[in-house]
């Protein structure tokens, strides 16, 4: 959801193997930093095997500032790509605040595309 200088996102906590609940306490959004948040939605090992948080870090120490969110969605989605043949069951949403705190959300599928 996006509004005038803001955003929210939200999910439920279920991890479940078909109809079997797992856990009810599962982390499905993650924050990369004060202004980008990432919310899982689809398989949790895939999303927990794309480590995004520490591609974040990366990026962090070699470029000495946080990532933009166009340039998040853009990095989530070329990794997702570069596995179009045997995709990742992983569906991220992207929302943050960029440039002049204007909101910034972005849905991709399997393969990447925005």
């Amino acid at each position: 959801m996006v509004g005038k200088n803001c955003f929210a996102i939200a999910s439920d906590r279920r991890l479940g193997v078909q109809l079997q609940t797992i856990a009810t306490d599962f982390q499905r959004i993650s924050k990369i930093h004060d202004r980008l948040f990432l919310g899982l939605s689809g398989l949790a090992t895939d999303a927990q095997n794309l480590r995004l948080v520490f591609r974040h870090k990366l990026y962090q120490l070699r470029e000495e500032r946080d990532m933009k969110p166009e340039t998040f969605a853009n990095l989530v989605s070329a990794i997702l790509y570069e596995k179009r043949f045997g995709p990742y069951f992983y569906q991220p949403v992207i929302a943050g605040l960029g440039d002049e705190d204007k909101p910034f959300i972005c849905t991709m599928d399997s393969i990447g595309a925005k």
